[in-house]
């Protein structure tokens, strides 16, 4: 058997703003989603040919509408749609270190960066505007290359 990651969904109480980190600061593409009775978008990080490669989904909360998500989903309390509860964050694989680094500046996004010992490679977290930790996993030779740049060593 062989798992991977096909999706992470995110109930949001601010859509625009959660579609507009996933889009500005990752680079994921809004793309097609099927006609639900609520708003979201679907977030794409490949061709929109194939739905395997939304890997976020986002819904809108209103929390004083009863129908849509609610209806489709089941109902959560307010505060439970505020950080990454039981799950502590979502990872992607990355490229592009120099120029990830480049945007999160440009748009004054705070981050941890961390190597992980043993395993080539280099991290960085971050939060979306709802509290989700966001991991960005990175080949650690990019970090060298891009240190060998800078001057350090």
């Amino acid at each position: 058997m062989s798992l991977s990651l096909n999706h992470f969904s995110i109930r949001s109480l601010d859509l625009e703003a959660t579609k507009d980190f996933y889009t500005s600061v990752l680079g994921l593409k809004v793309g097609p989603r099927p006609e639900f009775s609520f708003p979201g978008y679907w977030l794409y990080q490949g061709s929109f040919d194939d739905y395997a490669n939304a890997a976020v989904h986002i819904f809108g909360v209103d929390t004083k509408e009863t129908s849509g998500v609610s209806q489709y989903l089941g109902t959560r309390s307010e505060p439970s749609l505020q950080g990454s509860g039981a799950v502590d964050h979502v990872a992607f694989f990355a490229t592009e270190l120099a120029e990830m680094l480049s945007r999160f500046k440009a748009l004054n996004i705070d981050m941890r960066r961390r190597d992980v010992p043993g395993i080539g490679l280099h991290q960085i977290f971050l939060n979306d505007p709802n509290g989700i930790v966001v991991e960005l996993n990175f080949p650690f030779l990019e970090k060298q290359a891009l240190d060998n740049l800078e001057g350090h060593v």
